[in-house]
């Protein structure tokens, strides 16, 4: 029998708060329907106003007033497109019929949207992680056959009953998009590169030395900032030569290319060798201060030290010395923000460390 821990609520707060519940509780009616995305562009209203309710002619979908304005931009539209062609899963979309037939987007505004602009040919996919190929395509770029079977590909709408009030349909609206958080990159790549290395990463992102040399909060350890932090030093300091500005494809890239390919006795001995000079000469780790390891920060220490132990295994230093160009305006300049996504940056960070460690900077 499973022991229940004692609240201290009456038995009068019980019944209020099942009477409440009662109270509270809307049965809403609903169907569930597929809907072709050519059917979906073609009644779609991109206005955020009703159509003429005595024009036949009238498209059919209408954006409600408590819809958000668009917020994706193109690599969210991209990423989207991307999904449909791939044959992924898509999160139902919520909409409700009006009692003269007019439906209302009550969720999917930002998706029906994005497929209105792609299949008229109003934006270029760019930065597809998977199918690179079609980088800069818009929709006319596609075969005729290609186009129809996009067009014919399905979306699944529970499609509210015509007598669910509106502030009915505004909540659900809220609660959809409060509801829940919105997957990281982190959380997307071991989800969809599941294989070695992954598994690898994920063994090294708990190692305890690394842990103690990367502090972070509780809430960026939930959603494995760590397991993001070990595949950036594996990618740029395997590849940083390469990188082309958008982080995101070119990690994803990279587990895939290497998930079954690398050489785990080599990456594991690069790993344990960089930890532990970090350990032995950097005061606070990879940590600019107590929980707080930016992203370049590390990506400059972890790889700079990785390329220069490359160079020569027995680097020896002190933490005075290494302290020294840390609190230097040069290293400042080169691991801001500002400079995250950009290449040139990259490649000038890391090799900055190496050159310090190697005695080619003053």
């Amino acid at each position: 029998m499973i022991k229940t821990k004692k609240t201290g609520i009456s038995p009068e707060k019980k019944k209020e708060a099942e009477a409440q519940i009662i109270e509270q509780s809307r049965i809403i009616k609903y169907d569930t329907v597929n809907y072709a995305i050519d059917y979906l562009v073609e009644k779609f209203n991109p206005s955020k106003e009703t159509p003429d309710e005595g024009n036949h002619d009238s498209r059919l979908f209408v954006i409600p007033d408590y819809q958000r304005n668009a917020v994706w931009d193109d690599n969210d539209r991209s990423a989207f497109i991307e999904s449909l062609l791939l044959g992924l899963p898509i999160p139902f979309l919520f909409f409700c019929e009006r009692e003269n037939g007019i439906i209302e987007i009550v969720d999917g505004v930002q998706r029906v949207t994005t497929l209105n602009s792609f299949v008229n040919n109003n934006f270029v996919l760019k930065n597809l992680s998977k199918l690179t190929a079609l980088n800069g395509f818009t929709f006319e770029n596609f075969s005729e056959a290609t186009q129809r079977k996009f067009r014919n590909k399905t979306l699944r709408i529970i499609l509210l009953d015509s007598d669910t009030p509106v502030e009915s349909r505004k909540d659900l609206f809220s609660r959809v998009n409060k509801s829940g958080r919105k997957i990281n990159d982190a959380e997307f790549r071991r989800g969809t590169f599941p294989g070695k290395l992954t598994q690898f990463i994920e063994k090294c992102s708990k190692d305890e030395l690394f842990m103690s040399l990367c502090p972070l909060n509780d809430k960026k350890v939930e959603r494995y900032a760590r397991f993001e932090l070990v595949l950036r030093f594996f990618a740029f300091a395997h590849d940083y030569k390469n990188f082309k500005h958008e982080v995101a494809p070119f990690l994803d890239l990279f587990l895939e290319r290497n998930q079954n390919t690398f050489d785990e006795n080599s990456y594991k001995s690069e790993f344990d060798r960089m930890c532990k000079f970090v350990q032995k000469y950097f005061e606070l780790g990879f940590a600019r201060s107590k929980q707080s390891v930016p992203n370049v920060r590390f990506e400059a220490i972890s790889v700079g030290v990785a390329l220069a132990l490359r160079e020569n295994p027995d680097i020896t230093t002190t933490t005075d010395c290494v302290n020294t160009w840390l609190d230097s305006d040069k290293f400042k300049e080169l691991t801001t923000s500002d400079s995250s996504n950009n290449p040139g940056r990259l490649e000038a960070r890391v090799e900055y460390v190496r050159d310090c460690l190697l005695g080619r900077r003053q």
